[in-house]
């Protein structure tokens, strides 16, 4: 299950080639892309940058802010919070971002503060079931995506999202994929109006619990 971001109110990004669901997911899950000429400008005053170096403390608050938007609703208090601590401490994204191969951005309000992050994994999936169904290389997942939950509706998960595949592309990925939770409708409808397809099946663990992704992707 990728971090998920919030709905947004602004319209769709981009259309990538069809691709054809395996026969073990429900057609129409994630609704066709449309074309990036639709895009609107986000409504809110955002600003898109590199996280720094020393924001690891301000992820992890930002991420114990927003992790559970992402998960279904049988997920236990336990579980997230177990999650938290072992995932997405200050500890861990200060390894996050001293990894050449991650790339964090953030977005920021009129007033500086952060409402969303989000984090791109360059290379090779590590996940079997994700590496067999994407079909586009070279690749960069989109690992994490949040928006605090009073930020939604407001463009900012939109111009997070244009942010985040432009730098996947800067940095020469011609695919991007990510996994969320099927039961996500949300999540999955903002990630059909931004390009990405249904392309199969993962599973992803919280606490103690294994949770049934679907794997989209889409072209950059």
């Amino acid at each position: 299950m990728t971090d998920t971001t919030p709905p947004d109110t602004t319209p769709p990004a981009s259309s990538p080639p069809a691709a054809v669901p395996p026969a073990a997911v429900p057609p129409a899950t994630v609704p066709p892309a449309t074309p990036l000429h639709a895009a609107a400008q986000p409504t809110a005053e955002v600003h898109v940058r590199p996280a720094r170096p020393d924001e690891a403390a301000a992820l992890a608050e930002v991420a114990a802010a927003t992790f559970a938007l992402a998960c279904p609703p049988h997920t236990s208090a336990d579980a997230i919070a177990a999650f938290l601590r072992d995932v997405l401490a200050p500890a861990n994204f200060e390894a996050f971002l001293a990894d050449p191969d991650r790339l964090l951005l953030v977005a920021e309000d009129a007033v500086g503060a952060l409402a969303g992050y989000t984090m791109l994994v360059f290379g090779e999936p590590h996940d079997a079931d994700a590496a067999g169904a994407i079909r586009i290389r070279p690749t960069a997942e989109l690992s994490k995506c949040y928006v605090r939950a009073e930020a939604h509706g407001s463009g900012t998960a939109a111009a997070l999202m244009t942010a985040t595949l432009d730098a996947a592309r800067g940095r020469g990925a011609a695919g991007s994929w990510l996994g969320v939770n099927q039961e996500n409708v949300r999540a999955l409808r903002f990630y059909g109006k931004h390009g990405f397809m249904q392309v199969g099946i993962k599973r992803f663990l919280v606490g103690e619990r294994y949770e049934d992704d679907y794997v989209l992707e889409r072209a950059l």
